[in-house]
């Protein structure tokens, strides 16, 4: 993809670039689509939350809510960074084409599915969803939970192929000093999302089998992506030595 290009071309996306820019007539920028997807979700969150009297739900949706959205902003901030300079064209093919982050994200979001209501239901004595929603769950509140669980398991799926991939051209290309300082950057925001769903720690501190999943989640990507900016640091600079 050119410089110049001023926006990405439909196969060469993640899926939910293209689901923002296929709105027929419509052209949004980064902040107003992140800004619809937080209103419309936090609007049925408190909606929902009031009508049923389950409030306990209220903030954990707010924090998943606020995690996944952020998660949008990430995943525009890395492409926007990816697409800015000249890239090796089969990292671009198996970061955005390869659609391999949905099927991680389907993976992570079964996992999750198999927990909420037959691992944990047959394994603890409060399981998390009848301590947020009562011992019957209101349907439309259930509905919105797992749209908001895919929304996330989506985001998680997508920093995991993001890291994966980055630590591949890290180790497989060489890349001038300017070019790499890019790449780090799109590491670093690669990163930073998946520190961020340590704030999510709070609200899974009583279900031992989440705690673990998140916190390993977050080890793993912050060990790859350093791994990553750590090789492009140093390989940079021996080609930036290597007499041409």
């Amino acid at each position: 993809m050119s410089r110049g290009e001023p926006h990405p071309v439909y196969g060469e996306t993640w899926v939910y670039e293209s689901i923002v820019g296929a709105l027929p007539g419509i052209r949004l920028p980064t902040w107003a689509a992140v800004a619809i997807q937080l209103f419309v979700f936090e609007v049925g969150i408190v909606a929902l939350s009031w009508y049923y009297d389950v409030w306990p739900a209220a903030i954990a949706g707010t924090a998943v809510v606020i995690v996944a959205s952020i998660g949008s902003v990430e995943m525009l901030r890395i492409s926007t960074l990816v697409r800015r300079i000249d890239v090796p064209e089969t990292y671009q093919a198996l970061l955005f084409s390869s659609n391999v982050e949905v099927v991680l994200s389907v993976l992570a979001y079964i996992a999750m599915l198999t927990h909420l209501f037959v691992f944990d239901p047959q394994t603890s004595a409060s399981p998390i969803v009848t301590d947020l929603f009562g011992e019957e769950p209101p349907v439309l509140v259930v509905y919105l939970m797992l749209l908001i669980l895919w929304d996330v398991s989506y985001r998680i799926g997508t920093g995991w192929w993001a890291s994966v991939t980055g630590l591949w051209r890290s180790a497989r290309y060489r890349f001038d000093p300017e070019t790499a300082r890019v790449f780090q950057r799109a590491d670093l925001e690669t990163l930073g999302f998946g520190i961020l769903q340590l704030v999510l720690v709070p609200f899974v501190l009583n279900y031992p089998v989440l705690l673990a999943a998140l916190l390993a989640h977050v080890t793993a990507v912050t060990v790859v992506t350093g791994l990553s900016v750590l090789l492009l640091r140093v390989r940079s600079r021996t080609a930036d030595a290597t007499p041409s």
